[in-house]
């Protein structure tokens, strides 16, 4: 059976052109991971800004089409999908964006974003039971309906605008939700009680979540795989306990320490990094996207870009360090991760 959603070998790639003489910046390059209909999985995505986290939800969305590689839907890919194929990929598969006010029209009340779905998609026969299926997905993710219908999006709090987006890709009872960075711009009382949502949707519901982030310790609280991203590359992934807890990428290592713990022995950053600009690099370079910053530097690193490895059963990491241990090759790596879980990861 073909998975749900696929990515395979997708590269991304901004600037260039006949008539321009810009650099081409690639934001994401030979990226791929299986997300399965059963059983559901929450997967992090990780990495600094400019790491290509974004770019990457754009794209398995179909919102920006690759530079190279495919992204497939049921074994479609995404620019073929016929209209009743993309009817079905926009009800399975729903996103939760970053800015909870960007994706609202001010002119219209909340219950638009909500009754709009619903009509569309058929999901209620009657009036009545589409406002007792609206009124269930408010309060699913802590909302009261009397003090939320009704209402502009000026007058919600941002913490409500984005559980409000919980709620809308709740009605849908997709398959996937893609989440970018949905916690960022809210209070952190109101962090828990959205990440909670998400893995009620999870347990409760059995929707995979594609969890993209910046923050370590929500990735941690949340998720079951992680896929660390450096300047569009995979650097690391694998069980997010194992990776957390003994990051094995000097990039990971780099993230970890940068967490700020209640430990005022506890040194900041003991490895020295020489900083560098964190965005997507630039075509024609061969070597390793971190030797510049990386305090374990090889000669061999700046010779060539480097594979995955498999360290560990359910763990890889892209670093000479561990050149001694298997590389892992497209059909490895989805053996190798699917005792695991639903998401495999390919070099």
């Amino acid at each position: 059976m073909a998975a749900l959603l696929e990515a395979r070998r997708v590269t991304k790639a901004f600037g260039g052109g006949v008539f321009t003489k810009s650099k081409v910046n690639v934001a994401l390059e030979d990226f791929s991971m299986t997300i399965q209909d059963s059983p559901p999985s929450i997967t992090a995505i990780v990495g600094e800004s400019g790491s290509g986290k974004t770019t990457l939800a754009r794209t398995i969305l179909g919102m920006t089409p690759p530079t190279s590689g495919e992204v497939l839907y049921r074994g479609t890919d995404l620019r073929r999908l016929d209209g009743d194929q993309r009817r079905q990929f926009l009800r399975d598969v729903q996103v939760i964006f970053q800015d909870p006010y960007e994706v609202y029209n001010p002119f219209y009340k909340v219950d638009h974003v909500l009754e709009v779905p619903v009509a569309n998609f058929n999901l209620a026969p009657s009036k009545e039971k589409a406002r007792a299926l609206i009124e269930e997905a408010l309060q699913a993710v802590g909302l009261r309906p009397d003090e939320t219908l009704g209402r502009y999006p000026h007058q919600l709090s941002g913490g409500q605008r984005q559980r409000l987006m919980v709620a809308r890709a709740m009605i849908m009872r997709p398959r996937l939700i893609i989440a970018d960075e949905p916690v960022s711009m809210v209070d952190a009382s109101l962090r828990a009680t959205i990440l909670d949502s998400l893995r009620d949707l999870n347990e409760k519901l059995g929707v995979s979540i594609i969890y993209i982030t910046h923050d370590l310790t929500t990735a941690y609280q949340l998720s079951e795989n992680i896929i660390v991203l450096y300047r569009g590359s995979i650097a690391e992934v694998g069980d997010v306990e194992r990776v957390v807890n003994a990051p094995e990428h000097p990039y990971t290592r780099l993230l970890i320490s940068s967490i700020p713990l209640p430990d005022l022995g506890r040194p900041w950053e003991k490895e020295r990094v020489i900083p560098e600009h964190a965005g997507g690099r630039m075509t024609g370079r061969l070597s390793c996207q971190f030797v510049d910053r990386c305090p374990s530097a090889m000669e061999v690193c700046r010779e060539k870009a480097p594979p995955l490895f498999q360290t560990e059963d359910h763990r890889a990491a892209a670093c000479f360090l561990y050149r001694d241990r298997p590389e892992l090759g497209l059909g490895d790596v989805h053996q190798v991760f699917a005792a695991k879980s639903s998401v495999p990861i390919e070099a």
